[in-house]
């Protein structure tokens, strides 16, 4: 069982950054062996994909919106995996939303593919 606990939301100038933070309590299996990734969802629009970490290939992945602006990461001793957000722009507002995956070959950028959500903390970026 996976429980997933989002925080760092806020709201902040175009331009600025936030971190947003989340804290995975997990059961049976070690916090390494998922694949974690982040999501986004505006008002109005459908659930996309922003970042994505493959602990047991080094593998990241990234939305081409949010290429060189967003840094996923994640501290395996904290079972906690980061979003680091740079150079926030006004579109960037959204939910965001932490995703585990036990095992995955697929490209990590569906939504599908995930088993485990968190509740999301609202980004707001003010132009």
């Amino acid at each position: 069982q996976v429980q997933l606990v989002e925080s760092g939301g806020g709201l902040v100038q175009a331009g600025g950054s936030l971190r947003l933070s989340c804290a995975t309590a997990i059961s049976g299996r070690t916090f390494s062996s998922y694949a974690m990734g982040w999501f986004r969802q505006a008002p109005g629009k459908e659930r996309e994909f922003v970042a994505a970490n493959r602990w047991s290939t080094g593998n990241t992945y990234y939305a081409d919106s949010v290429k060189g602006r967003f840094t996923i990461s994640r501290d395996n001793g904290k079972n906690t995996v980061y979003l680091q957000m740079n150079s926030l722009k006004p579109e960037d507002t959204a939910v965001y939303y932490c995703a585990a995956v036990g095992y995955s070959r697929g490209p990590l950028s569906s939504a599908k593919e995930y088993d485990y959500w968190g509740q999301g903390t609202q980004v707001t970026v003010s132009s």
